[in-house]
């Protein structure tokens, strides 16, 4: 059966997708390698689950992916054509969240994982707001509560800050803090970091370090969100369609603050439901008119 396949390709894991007549198969791989060419790792993904399902006649292939990462639909559709694979799209990760979330709808979507950015479409076109980076951007994402947590925990240390409780939530791991740099460093580090969000979350509730930390990160992302929506041109004074994606927004905390603080732009303000995921926005591409503010992020390949 002739069908096309959705790729959700992250740094965390590569998660393929193909909803067709026979029923939904999904397959899961380990995370990308980026010191490997990325294109080689998307195609294995895809071979494996075709593999898996020798009924699946692939004809189109769309890939949701970081946005710093450059390898696009031309390194990847040659790869694929002992598949016999026609078309591929390549997209940024944000870009496909958006399309899963809200279509062809006007509005925002953010999502605040181990990175962050918001993309909104309105009148004026596209508009992306962060997405910078951990060392320069992502404000509000899970590494940069957790880098600002670990930046709380030693100025508590050294007597600059007062104390807080994330200077023990730190020892526990580390006991010799003042190793704690060097014994973090490696390809793992930004996750590791990210990860110490939800302990963040979890001292929030004892420890006002940890509340605020929480809170400044809800401020940033709606932020992103409000520089985004007046960037495409979402001018109207109803309360445009948000959606909040990623970890950071299962924190009851900053999800409350976020709202809060958007709540003063608008009045009325309420999270909309996504209507799918970033592997539905994936499986969109091939058939995304050319008129939606969107299309121009899409790298496309055929033959």
């Amino acid at each position: 059966m002739k069908t096309s396949i959705a790729v959700d390709a992250g740094q965390n894991g590569i998660t393929t997708r193909v909803r067709c007549e026979a029923g939904t198969f999904t397959s899961t791989s380990a995370g990308l390698d980026t010191d490997r060419p990325l294109a080689l790792q998307w195609a294995a993904a895809i071979e494996d689950l075709v593999k898996a399902h020798p009924e699946i006649e692939l004809v189109e292939v769309g890939v949701s992916t970081s946005p710093l990462l450059h390898e696009t639909a031309h390194d990847l559709l040659p790869l694929l054509a002992p598949l016999g694979v026609s078309r591929v799209a390549v997209v940024p990760d944000g870009v496909a969240a958006y399309l899963g979330a809200l279509g062809d709808r006007e509005g925002a979507v953010i999502h605040a994982g181990t990175v962050s950015v918001c993309i909104a479409c309105g009148p004026h076109g596209s508009a992306q707001v962060d997405g910078w980076g951990p060392l320069f951007g992502d404000a509000g994402s899970a590494f940069w509560i957790g880098r600002t947590a670990f930046e709380a925990a030693f100025r508590g240390y050294d007597g600059r800050r007062q104390l807080t409780a994330l200077t023990e939530m730190v020892r526990a791991d580390f006991p010799n803090l003042e190793r704690t740099y060097l014994e973090l460093q490696g390809p793992g580090l930004i996750p590791r970091v990210a990860a110490y969000a939800t302990k963040v979350d979890a001292l929030a509730a004892s420890d006002r370090v940890a509340a605020n930390i929480l809170d400044k990160a809800a401020a940033h992302l709606s932020e992103a969100v409000h520089a985004a929506i007046r960037r495409a041109g979402l001018t109207r004074p109803d309360a445009p369609h948000v959606v909040a994606l990623g970890s950071v927004f299962h924190s009851d905390r900053v999800r409350s603050r976020f709202c809060d603080y958007l709540s003063l732009h608008w009045p009325n303000f309420a999270l909309t439901e996504p209507a799918g995921d970033e592997l539905d926005g994936a499986n969109m591409l091939h058939t995304l008119s050319p008129d939606h503010p969107l299309f121009g992020r899409i790298s496309f390949a055929a033959r």
